[in-house]
């Protein structure tokens, strides 16, 4: 029954507040008064009154037993508290984490040590066209194409033991899913996992990389078939130089020869006592026609020198350092050591015309007056460096290493297999190495 307008309830707050504020001190607090009595009836001499020792006595023993109360009370609303607020929070974290594998954008799946699905959300059944109902309590197997199956359970059963994979999102090969409908398709998948007890359960991330792997096979196939092009312009290029250098050598260079033979002969047929004049000015013909032939020799050797169809690659390059420090002054130190290499037409093309851009890279950008050219075989592998003492680059990214001169010896070695690297820094010169496979530029025997 209420007493006084206050419930048992309300009474029991008023005592946790009274005894609550004080803490552990009403049992301090009782014993100090009982103590004090006993002093204060010593004092009056009434010590042995027994009536008064008994009330001083039952006033202290009541004193400490509603402290207890109080405080076993307070205990055990304070667990039970405490046990409600731990469950209603691991229920509150765990509707947190649903809604967080509900709503993600990656498929999750979760299996248990059996690799049978537990959980299977939202993003899972679109990407496998699968429902949830169907999918949990069947077996992982049946999302993996039957190809892939035995390697992808080693794979989980050994994750188990050690706790490692190499299965992390966007680090690895691309595998393959399956869908309800019998369709494979490409994805990537990290794994975790966790201990429920005594089982273990793995969680699997999965993304369906579909429209990524045909962006990036289209990619390459653009890539190769502008490389294809590449290729097919530079071979006409080839043979489009090399037809007007010989026409020019054959064709031009022999009317210009001619020319200087009539010139020689109106000469020779002249009146001794023909005009001085007359004679200086047919003198002054043949020489025009003499440096004439220089000039069509020099432009028929630029676009295609005869000696690397006649001579080969060796001595090609040979005269095209002799020829570049004749035309710009600076030396050119030459390290090459091939020996016997027999070099086929388009390998010695191309490495003949990546030296002769890297020295017009030299002429236009270096200011250097020292190049070191060297060309050697080493371990299945021609390796031709091109260095100069010039000024460099502060980095490979600057206009120079974007020349279209650049990106043409890149696109011939990538023809021929090879690969490229530019070391350069600011005042410590420009160094171009270019690494071609043997088989790639030398004439390959044919056995009989």
């Amino acid at each position: 029954m209420p007493v006084s307008g206050k419930t048992p309830t309300s009474r029991s707050a008023g005592l946790r507040g009274l005894f609550g504020s004080l803490g552990s001190r009403p049992v301090f607090v009782a014993v100090a008064a009982f103590v004090v009595t006993l002093a204060t009836l010593l004092a009056a001499r009434r010590w042995l009154d027994p009536a008064l020792f008994i009330c001083v006595a039952a006033a202290f023993l009541l004193a400490t037993s509603v402290f207890m109360l109080v405080r076993a009370r307070r205990n055990g609303s304070s667990a039970g508290r405490g046990a409600s607020t731990g469950t209603s929070q691991s229920a509150l974290n765990e509707a947190r984490m649903m809604a967080i594998i509900r709503s993600s954008m990656e498929a999750i799946i979760t299996i248990d040590e059996q690799q049978r699905v537990v959980i299977f959300n939202p993003m899972a059944e679109q990407v496998f066209a699968c429902s949830a109902m169907d999918a949990i309590g069947a077996p992982l197997a049946r999302f993996i194409p039957e190809r892939f199956r035995a390697a992808h359970a080693q794979h989980v059963e050994q994750f188990g033991v050690t706790g490692v994979s190499d299965r992390q999102m966007g680090k690895q090969r691309v595998l393959s899913g399956l869908r309800a409908n019998g369709e494979e398709f490409p994805l990537e998948a990290s794994i975790s996992q966790i201990r429920d007890g005594d089982t273990r359960l793995y969680t699997v991330m999965l993304r369906d990389i579909t429209e990524r792997v045909k962006a990036e096979r289209a990619q390459r196939q653009a890539r190769e078939e502008l490389r294809e092009l590449s290729a097919n312009l530079q071979k006409i290029r080839e043979d489009e130089k090399t037809r007007i250098a010989r026409e020019l050598h054959d064709d031009l260079g022999q009317q210009l020869t001619a020319l200087k033979m009539d010139i020689s002969s109106v000469e020779q047929a002249l009146d001794p006592s023909a005009s001085t004049p007359v004679r200086e000015q047919l003198q002054g013909m043949r020489r025009l026609i003499d440096a004439t032939v220089a000039s069509v020799r020099r432009i028929a050797a630029d676009l295609r020198p005869v000696m690397l169809d006649d001579l080969g690659l060796i001595p090609a390059i040979e005269w095209l350092a002799n020829d570049f420090t004749n035309r710009y002054g600076i030396d050119v130190e030459r390290d090459i050591e091939t020996g016997d290499a027999r070099f086929s037409p388009a390998g010695a093309t191309a490495l003949f015309r990546i030296v002769q851009e890297a020295l017009t890279n030299v002429a236009r950008h270096a200011d250097a007056t020292l190049v070191t050219l060297g060309l050697r075989a080493k371990d299945g592998t021609f390796e031709l460096s091109i260095a100069d003492n010039g000024q460099g680059a502060h980095r490979t990214d600057e206009p120079a290493a974007k020349s279209f001169g650049l990106l043409g010896v890149r696109e011939r070695a990538h023809m021929l297999g090879g690969a490229v690297e530019i070391h350069t820094a600011h005042g410590k010169g420009f160094v171009l190495t270019v690494t071609i496979p043997t088989e790639s530029v030398q004439i390959q025997e044919v056995q009989a």
